[in-house]
């Protein structure tokens, strides 16, 4: 039986024939509905047993992509821009613009406190901060993630930051690692991406960037752990290059293992230019590479 490898899972026949025949079964239904069914009918859950209804449908739409399945219109069809422009309003009255510039020493900041992001409240929160302040902005995360806000001594707030999947593949990555592409498949999850940091620009303080990572490194894997129900033993980030130098992350002890391809992974063509990135990664165990190439279940 042929299988097609979608999102780090095999995919028969058998089960696009299944989505076909609940579209046909059940037209009215959403794109939610057809996911959250999909991920019950096959226990698709967390470590902790959470329903993986993001991951089906993310999954669902690449397929439809691919032309195997046919899904529904999106029931929600503002765009991205005009979600932007609602999350960063919507987060306004929180923050004001004009904040006034901290610029005490880390010593005078400290103990600095990480607060992981629970509620939809916080959630919006960092993503009208990043909006307005990111230079890449911020659609929201899915899939298994977290966000933390960084406040001071004073209950400043200093900087946020968000964790999410890694990246599917990347050459120069894969190759310090040394896995074979099934071991991959296995092994992802145990690997996450700073997708987002995030110190606000009003904030200058010298090494804070740096003690940030050491502080978010110790917490990451207590709380990936706790909320998804198992363990993690890499960080990975890309860095424009062309902004950035990378400086804070070589501080921190991250390692540099090279450099993007300037291609998207959605250019299937090879025709988009995109930034060429640096890619730092740093370990949270000192066999991550043998965990990685040989995960135990999670």
């Amino acid at each position: 039986m042929t299988h097609q490898i979608v999102q780090g899972r095999p995919i028969s026949q058998d089960e696009i024939d299944t989505i076909t025949r609940l579209r046909q079964e059940h037209p009215q239904w959403s794109r939610t509905q057809l996911s959250q069914h999909l991920a019950q009918q096959w226990n698709w859950r967390n470590g902790v047993g959470r329903l993986k209804d993001m991951a089906a449908r993310t999954l669902l739409l690449k397929l439809h992509q691919r032309g195997l399945i046919d899904l529904p219109r999106p029931r929600n069809t503002n765009n991205n821009a005009q979600r932007r422009a609602q999350v960063a309003l919507s987060s306004e009255p929180e923050l004001p613009l004009d904040c006034p510039p901290i610029t005490d020493s880390l010593a005078g900041l400290r103990p600095l406190r990480l607060e992981l992001v629970n509620s939809l409240t916080q959630r919006s929160h960092v993503r009208g901060l990043l909006v307005r302040h990111h230079y890449l902005g911020f659609g929201g995360a899915v899939g298994e993630n977290l966000q933390y806000l960084v406040y001071d001594r004073c209950a400043r707030l200093l900087a946020v930051t968000v964790f999410g999947a890694a990246a599917w593949q990347c050459a120069a990555r894969d190759q310090f690692i040394g896995w074979s592409p099934a071991q991959r498949r296995q092994g992802l999850p145990l690997l996450v991406n700073q997708q987002r940091f995030l110190i606000l620009p009003w904030v200058r303080v010298p090494h804070l960037g740096s003690h940030l990572l050491a502080l978010l490194e110790k917490r990451l894997c207590l709380d990936w752990q706790s909320r998804y129900g198992h363990r993690i033993v890499l960080v990975e980030t890309f860095v424009d290059r062309q902004r950035f130098a990378g400086t804070v992350y070589k501080a921190a002890n991250w390692l540099c293992v090279g450099q993007t391809s300037g291609r998207s992974r959605n250019d299937r063509l090879r025709e988009l230019e995109v930034p060429v990135k640096t890619i730092w990664l740093r370990s949270l165990c000192p066999d991550f590479c043998q965990q990685l190439k040989t995960p135990c279940p999670i």
